[in-house]
């Protein structure tokens, strides 16, 4: 997920954890690190799961990518 100027840290938690599964803790920490860093890893798994994922997070108007690595 890459950062931007447009949504808010509570808006981004909320997709992390809703999406993600992610706690309200583990979405804030990344949250804080997309902020900073402009972007970070938000979830490691196999294609077929993440591609649902990242659209969905698309969907609610985030950065998101699948990067091989």
């Amino acid at each position: 997920v890459y950062n931007d100027d447009v949504n808010t840290f509570d808006w981004v938690i909320e997709c992390l954890m809703e999406i993600l599964g992610h706690t309200h803790e583990q979405a804030e920490q990344l949250s804080m690190i997309i902020h900073f860093k402009g972007k970070a890893t938000v979830k490691t798994a196999p294609f077929p799961v993440l591609h649902p994922k990242k659209d969905a997070l698309i969907d609610r108007g985030l950065s998101a990518v699948i990067e091989e690595g």
